[in-house]
C-alpha cells in the first residue's frame, strides 16, 4: 500500500472521530458581534493543535485573540493555513430546524452554526494532519495555523499583528479559509478577494424624539436629514458619487478576462438561487456581467435605523437615525482613503453633523493564477473531485487576505468543503461529510506535494 493509500484509508476509517471533534468545537459558541465564548473557543482552538504536536501560542489583540500553531516538518518549505474560529450570529433562531449550538448530523450533512464558517475547515485539516502522521510519523513540511476570533467582524485586529509578527508567521505559501464546489460540483479556485469599508453614518437633531404633530413643521427630522446625506452617495445610474472614488483603481488585466469568459454564464443561476427578474444597468449575462460583481466597486446600504417601526401607527418625529454601509473597493483603493473621501464629501454637501464611525475593513488582493502554488493545488483535486478545478481571479466578498499577499508575500490558494446550500451565515447552516473527507484528502496531497 502507498503512502497516499495509507493516507486515505485512514481517513475513511476515521472519519466519524473528526466529525465528532467538529461536533465539539460547533457547540462551542464563538460568535464575534455578541462577544460570546470567544476566549473559551480560542482555548478548545489551541487545544486541538496541540494535540497534534504544535507549539501553540494564544496571543492577544485588543479584540479576540489570535491562535497561532507551527510544527515542524521534513522539508524546510512552510504551509500557512488561515482560518477563523468566530461565527456569526444564530438569529432569527426560530428558522433553525435543531438549535444551532447543537450539532444534529441527519442524511449525510452534519447542521449548526459555524460548521461551515469556518469550523469544518478547520477540523478537516487537522484531519489531514493526523493522516499524515499516522502513515509517516512526520509532517512533510513545516505546518503553521493562524486561526482568528475577528474575520466575521472585519479582522480589524489581525493585519497590524501579521506586520508586528513577519518572522513568526513567515511561510512560502498559505492556503485560505474557504472554498469548495459550485451548484454544478466543480471546484472552485477563487484567487482574490475585494476590499471592504465598512461605516455607520449616524445623526442626531434633538435630544428625544418629538411629537410629529409639534414638530413636523418646524424640527428638523434625523430620518429625512440621513435619508438626504445617503442620496448623495449614489446616483440611479449605480455610480458612487463620491468625488475621487475611482481615481486609484487598478483595472482587471486581460488574464482576469479571460479567466471570467471561460466560467459559465452566472445569470440563470443568479435569477433562479435569488428571485432576482433582472440586473443592474441593463446587464443580462455573461462575461460582463461576471466582470462587473467583482471588479466594480460598490455602495451598499446594509440597514437603516430610525423611529418607530412596529405595528400600527405613532406619529414620532425621530430625534436620530443610523445606517449601516458597506463599500466594497478594489485593487488600487484603501480604506483610509476612502474613510477620508467620504467625509470629504459629506462635509462639501453640508453633512457635517454626520458622524462617520469605522467598522472595519481593507484593501483587495489577489495571487497570480500562474503562480507555481495555485498549479499545484489545482493540479491535485482533479484526482479527488475528478473535475478540474476552475479558476476565479476576484469574488466579490471581502478577507483579510491583503496582509498575507502584500506583507507576507505569500502565493494564497482557496480550497475547502463549501457547496452551494451550505447557508453559512443563514439559518440550518450545514456541511455534507462527503465534501468535508474530500477536503482533507486534497489537503494532505496538497501537504505531501508541496514538500517536494
Amino acid at each position: 500500500m502507498t503512502n497516499l493509500q495509507k493516507i486515505d484509508q485512514f481517513l475513511e476509517d476515521n472519519l466519524d472521530k473528526s466529525i465528532a471533534e467538529l461536533s465539539n468545537l460547533v457547540a462551542q459558541p464563538s460568535v464575534g458581534a455578541q462577544n460570546w465564548g470567544m476566549q473559551e473557543c480560542a482555548a478548545l482552538t489551541a487545544a486541538m493543535l496541540a494535540e497534534r504536536g504544535f507549539k501553540v501560542e494564544i496571543m492577544p489583540t485588543d479584540g479576540a485573540p489570535v491562535v497561532f500553531g507551527e510544527r515542524k516538518g521534513r522539508s524546510d518549505k512552510t504551509l500557512l493555513f488561515y482560518n477563523h474560529y468566530d461565527v456569526q450570529p444564530p438569529e432569527p433562531l426560530e428558522l433553525w430546524e435543531t438549535p444551532p449550538f447543537e450539532p444534529s448530523l441527519r442524511e449525510g450533512k452534519l447542521y449548526g452554526r459555524g460548521v461551515s464558517d469556518d469550523k469544518s475547515h478547520i477540523t478537516s485539516r487537522l484531519f489531514a494532519i493526523d493522516a499524515l502522521l499516522d502513515a509517516d510519523g512526520e509532517l512533510p513540511c513545516n505546518v503553521k495555523f493562524i486561526i482568528e476570533g475577528e474575520e466575521e467582524t472585519g479582522s480589524i485586529h489581525l493585519p497590524q499583528l501579521i506586520r508586528e509578527n513577519k518572522q513568526k508567521f513567515a511561510a512560502d505559501a498559505c492556503v485560505w479559509e474557504f472554498g469548495g464546489v459550485d451548484h454544478r460540483e466543480i471546484p472552485m479556485q477563487y484567487l482574490g478577494l475585494r476590499g471592504i469599508c465598512y461605516v455607520e453614518l449616524s445623526v442626531e437633531t434633538a435630544s428625544i424624539d418629538v411629537h410629529s404633530g409639534l414638530g413636523g413643521s418646524i424640527f428638523p427630522n434625523a430620518a429625512w436629514r440621513l435619508i438626504w446625506a445617503l442620496s448623495t452617495l449614489k446616483g440611479p445610474d449605480e455610480r458612487i458619487r463620491i468625488p475621487g472614488w475611482y481615481d486609484d483603481i487598478i483595472p482587471p488585466t486581460a488574464r482576469d478576462r479571460e479567466l471570467m469568459a471561460a466560467q459559465p454564464d452566472p445569470a440563470e443561476e443568479y435569477k433562479s438561487r435569488y428571485g432576482v427578474k433582472n440586473f443592474l444597468n441593463g446587464l443580462t449575462g455573461g462575461v460582463e456581467l461576471a466582470m462587473t460583481e467583482v471588479f466594480e466597486p460598490t455602495c451598499t446600504i446594509c440597514g437603516l435605523t430610525s423611529g418607530y417601526q412596529g405595528p400600527g401607527s405613532k406619529t414620532v418625529l425621530p430625534a436620530q437615525a443610523s445606517a449601516k454601509i458597506d463599500f466594497r473597493i478594489v485593487q488600487g483603493q484603501t480604506t483610509e482613503k476612502c474613510l477620508s473621501l467620504l467625509r470629504q464629501h459629506l462635509d462639501a454637501e453640508g453633512f457635517s453633523d454626520v458622524q462617520m464611525t469605522f467598522l472595519g475593513g481593507g484593501p483587495a488582493a489577489k495571487t497570480d493564477p500562474d503562480d507555481p502554488f495555485i498549479k499545484l493545488v489545482v493540479d491535485s483535486a482533479e484526482e479527488i473531485y475528478e473535475s478540474k478545478m476552475e479558476m476565479i481571479p476576484m469574488i466579490g466578498g471581502s478577507g483579510p487576505s491583503y496582509p498575507f499577499v502584500h506583507d507576507l508575500g505569500l502565493p494564497v490558494a482557496t480550497a475547502g468543503l463549501g457547496y452551494a446550500d451550505t447557508r453559512a451565515h443563514a439559518p440550518n447552516e450545514n456541511i455534507r461529510l462527503d465534501l468535508y473527507l474530500k477536503h482533507a484528502r486534497h489537503m494532505a496531497r496538497v501537504l505531501v506535494l508541496f514538500s517536494k
